[in-house]
């Protein structure tokens, strides 16, 4: 399922609780906290013109006065609400913890087991490296090539394959069909980059992951030398399949990653793999084809395995086996994983705590039991209900952007209007919840829980063969704080975790709604019609829908765009990837722009009433402005320019604005200002 997300935030689970007092009820509470403002006065920097940095502007006083925790890599809007509600599912946890004969296979019972062992760190300690030796035993046992695919079929299953990726979802040509997908894998560092590039940052992150996969190996009981050469071994094999993996902007054009063949065709180009067998170990018997997303990583990985000693390749299944569990180990191990992953390669300074850490692996494997206590108790109906008003207000006001496109055809104008009226709208939570019967969650084993959990989600993808694909399923939690669009299924998600302060609120003027969560609807909206959403047709499947002159200007249009993030920079001159970030930022440009044209509907939007010295248009914008609003760690912010598809959060607030005309009247920019683009230069597509 190829979903795209609101926010780059990469955190195993975001989860949010508002201040609501009751259950469903229609009672319209506000979910903004006793005494603050949605947008608050404090919060701004006056000595910075508007017109030359209207991000630093809204934000500078917030910023100056907030320090990133030293749990966390960066601090802002998302963060803040993230941070308020899982202490509030916090109590959820405690809660379920507490109940110690709960009926087995009800929310409080896995709920309460899963948390509860996650927390025994006594066992866990005790446990030891002792706790994946079933897994170990498996590649310790490996004598030959075959043993190595059968281990590998049998890792697949437990989501455990460092090697490749292997999911169902639908058939892009075909969405009302599921069908078996291979996606390519192998590293163990966030990006080919950090391999291929002699930058002295990425030769620094080199050299010490060498050093942690050593120091990971000698806490498992190898010798220091045996450690030492092992790790060299390892970097050595990544790097060779970061040389055959397929860049991050290749990977935008969804044309390239489909390769549909047969197990058959697909086992010539291998050689060593016969995936028919493979596919019969992984417990697909029946399945005959397969999209393949970078055939010639697949190629060369087969190559590999039968060029490079089983030796190595067991090497390397175990380090990969032991760092995939490290959070799920005693201290050494969870701590030495931190230290690199966290402290050298995004500047964390310390963890987060474990309750917050346990809470994300509860999240990741019993969502929805977790998901339903919490709607239950804390989303109202008349929070949906305000926000279906303001999805249907969105969509009114983007067909008339469309209707009035001086580049696009009534042809196409058609066509577009049709995949506009057919998104699939969910809000808030699923109206049918997952069921989790066959899991089995026991009170006192952590990593067997993590391993029963990964073996079920499997099992759960791959009953869906055969089957017409089911659109009402979701691929998020209730409580994460996101959104997103799936293209397959033509649909905008917007889970319950985002509709709280600073994204959305009850009781708070339009002007702030529309500029916050209103912006956020029509960035959804948007990545319907971006470089990679306007391939997808309103049915959901990949085919072209434009007439060649159009989709020729919308290119022009969009290469604009590109062009103009390539001119940003953030840390003394690194350079944002305009083609990597390219959908994000045609969606955050379509998404200010839609939500303006909503909003100048509303009453308040029609008026020129001042709340707090702000004109409605100037409130709509610092709205905006808050939904970006970050303090960041060096390290992260360069690890995003390279594995995010987002920009940095300056130019997501700073870049849409540049090109749009209301917020030059909103705070009479001027040629001179910084953020002052001539009329030929302003990036307009939706």
């Amino acid at each position: 399922m190829k979903l795209i997300y609101l926010s780059g935030l990469a955190i195993a689970c975001t989860l949010m609780v508002s201040s609501f007092t009751g259950g469903n009820d229609d009672g319209g509470n506000s979910s903004l906290p006793a005494g603050t403002k949605f947008i608050d006065p404090a919060h701004i920097d006056n000595s910075v013109k508007p017109g030359d940095d209207f991000y630093t502007y809204a934000n500078g006083s917030w910023m100056k006065n907030t320090t990133i925790p030293a749990s966390e890599t960066r601090w802002g809007s998302f963060n803040l609400l993230e941070d308020f509600n899982k202490n509030a599912l916090h109590t959820l946890l405690e809660d379920a913890a507490k109940v110690k004969n709960a009926k087995k296979g009800t929310p409080m019972q896995m709920v309460g087991d899963l948390y509860r062992c996650g927390m025994n760190v006594d066992a866990i300690e005790k446990a030891g490296i002792a706790a994946i030796s079933d897994q170990l035993k498996q590649i310790d046992a490996i004598s030959s090539s075959s043993q190595l695919i059968d281990y590998l079929a049998a890792a697949t299953k437990e989501q455990a394959n460092p090697l490749f990726n292997f999911y169902v979802g639908p058939d892009d040509k075909e969405v009302t069909k599921n069908i078996c997908n291979l996606f390519q894998g192998g590293l163990g560092l966030p990006d080919r980059d950090y391999y291929l590039k002699t930058e002295k940052r990425q030769t620094e992150i080199r050299e010490k992951y060498q050093a942690h996969i050593k120091n990971m190996l000698t806490q498992s009981g190898e010798s220091n030398s045996d450690a030492e050469k092992h790790a060299q071994d390892i970097l050595k094999l990544e790097t060779e399949l970061a040389k055959v993996s397929m860049d991050r902007v290749t990977m935008r054009d969804p044309h390239k990653l489909y390769n549909k063949m047969s197990l058959e065709e697909l086992s010539k180009k291998t050689g060593v793999i016969n995936w028919q067998y493979m596919f019969i170990k992984m417990g697909v018997p029946k399945e005959k084809m397969v999209i393949v997303a970078q055939p010639d990583f697949f190629q060369a990985m087969a190559g590999m395995l039968q060029s490079t000693p089983i030796a190595t390749w067991k090497t390397y299944l175990k380090w990969h086996c032991i760092h995939g569990f490290a959070t799920f180990l005693s201290a050494g191990f969870d701590n030495e994983n931190f230290n690199f992953y966290g402290k050298t390669l995004r500047g964390q300074q310390e963890q987060k705590p474990r309750w917050k850490r346990v809470l994300g692996v509860v999240d990741g494997a019993v969502g929805h039991q977790l998901g339903k206590m919490y709607t239950d108790r804390y989303f109202t109906a008349a929070a949906k209900k305000r926000m279906l008003t303001l999805v249907n207000n969105l969509q009114s006001a983007f067909e008339v952007r469309i209707n009035n496109l001086d580049w696009m055809s009534a042809e196409t104008k058609v066509k577009a209007k049709e995949k506009l009226y057919t998104f699939i709208k969910k809000i808030g939570y699923p109206d049918k919840w997952r069921s989790y019967a066959g899991l089995t969650i026991v009170p006192d084993s952590y990593v067997k829980n993590v391993v029963a959990s990964n073996k079920f989600d499997y099992n759960y993808m791959i009953s869906k063969l055969g089957k017409p694909v089911d659109r009402t399923e979701w691929g998020m939690t209730p409580p994460t704080v996101n959104a997103y669009y799936n293209p397959a299924f033509n649909e905008i998600v917007f889970p319950a975790g985002i509709l709280q302060y600073p994204f959305f609120d009850m009781k708070t003027d339009d002007a702030a709604i529309y500029g916050a969560i209103g912006a956020v609807i029509g960035h959804e909206m948007t990545h319907g019609f971006d470089d990679q959403g306007c391939e997808y047709a309103a049915d959901g499947n990949l085919k072209n829908w434009w007439t060649e002159e159009d989709k020729s200007r919308f290119e022009e249009k969009t290469k604009m765009v590109k062009e103009q993030y390539d001119g940003y920079t953030i840390l003394d001159g690194k350079h944002v990837n305009g083609a990597l970030t390219l959908g994000e930022n045609i969606a955050d440009l379509g998404g200010i722009t839609i939500a303006y044209d909503a909003f100048k509907k509303t009453t308040q939007g029609k008026g020129n009433t001042k709340i707090d010295g702000f004109t409605p248009d100037q409130r709509f914008f610092m709205s905006w402005a808050q939904v970006w609003r970050q303090n960041i760690r060096n390290e992260e912010a360069e690890q995003r320019l390279v594995t995010d598809v987002h920009s940095p959060g300056i130019h997501r607030c700073n870049g849409p604005l540049s090109n749009f005309a209301p917020f030059y009247t909103a705070y009479n920019v001027k040629p001179g200002d910084k953020m002052y683009k001539p009329e030929n230069q302003r990036a307009k597509v939706w």
